[in-house]
């Protein structure tokens, strides 16, 4: 095997991985270009990938490329070389994201590849988690992290906390109240009924979790028709733990940087033994984003809201075939 066909094969292997990042109802919207005469990897985003109702700036999709973009960085570091990101390098592109470098490293990046063996045990957990309380010394170590990255994870107070959960009951209000939201979010959603998309993206019923009983769950329920028959009912924990991901400014490279910190605590969350989801529901409503944010925190643009806690840890959902989202040149 050549050097080219070598370096090509690792590539295959760490877009495989990167790929395994959340997005915004699994839509998984990046592509990935790699020239084999510079070692230089491009990451683009999907345009037809995008959602405009839910997202209409494409800030999720920044979130989820980003995302994607820092599990490279962990599976790089995994297997002995640097990845060196660009962000925005053509700034006349909006859809080329990134232009990362792959050399070979003497010294791979120890504190990415210790994160290797989370990527693929990260799941987003639609289930009830435990009342028992996430450590401060946990908690520390995951705003460390996002800062690592350039973004602040903050843990609000029990006033601000009640203020969110009230945000995430308004959105859904609004969401079962507009019926274009419904339709987009039914796109990507996957129980099996005849006409809908590709099993290998969106959210499959086997990722559901169960329905809640009683109040407001603190997960989005993918099944407000209730056709998936057998789900169940549980009862989810009074007081979620949430932490609130931000930044200082609001604009296309701040949400690339934003998905990086997001995956880089995530995956030290898993590390930790933490069971994760993601709440964005306000967040895709412009009249309710603004609300979450907190006023004693200097990040000033909330891009997820994460709930952490002890609990299972989810089910995996699928993911598109490398051959789909990679092309070498």
């Amino acid at each position: 095997m050549s050097t080219t066909e070598h370096d090509a094969a690792v590539v295959a292997e760490l877009v495989e991985d990167a790929v395994t990042a959340p997005s915004m109802h699994n839509s998984q919207p990046w592509k990935f270009v790699f020239s084999t005469d510079t070692g230089v990897l491009a990451v683009y985003g999907d345009p037809v990938r995008t959602m405009p109702v839910g997202d209409p700036d494409n800030r999720g999709v920044h979130l989820g490329c980003g995302a994607a973009l820092f599990n490279l960085r962990v599976a790089a570091a995994h297997h002995g070389w640097t990845a060196r990101p660009a962000l925005l390098p053509h700034p006349s592109d909006g859809w080329h994201l990134a232009d990362v470098v792959l050399r070979n490293a003497e010294s791979p990046e120890s504190d990415l590849s210790a994160l290797y063996p989370a990527v693929r045990q990260r799941h987003s957990s639609r289930f009830p988690f435990s009342d028992e309380r996430v450590p401060q010394e946990i908690i520390d170590e995951l705003s460390a992290a996002a800062v690592l990255e350039g973004c602040l994870l903050t843990v609000p107070g029990a006033w601000h906390t009640d203020t969110v959960m009230e945000l995430v009951h308004d959105a859904e209000l609004f969401e079962s109240a507009d019926a274009s939201m419904r339709e987009e979010i039914a796109a990507w959603t996957r129980t099996g009924r005849a006409g809908e998309g590709p099993s290998t993206e969106g959210i499959p019923s086997s990722a559901f979790g169960p329905r809640q009983f009683g109040l407001s769950a603190p997960t989005r329920d993918f099944d407000t028709s209730h056709s998936v028959r057998d789900r169940g009912e549980a009862v989810f924990e009074k007081h979620p733990q949430i932490a609130l991901l931000g930044t200082a400014k609001d604009g296309p490279v701040h949400w690339l940087k934003a998905g990086q910190a997001l995956e880089r605590v995530l995956l030290q969350a898993t590390s930790d033994g933490l069971a994760t989801s993601l709440m964005s529901q306000p967040l895709e409503w412009p009249e309710l984003r603004s609300f979450a944010r907190d006023p004693n925190s200097a990040a000033g643009f909330v891009h997820m809201l994460l709930r952490l806690g002890y609990g299972p840890s989810g089910a995996a959902t699928p993911r598109r075939p490398v051959d789909e989202v990679l092309s070498i040149r």
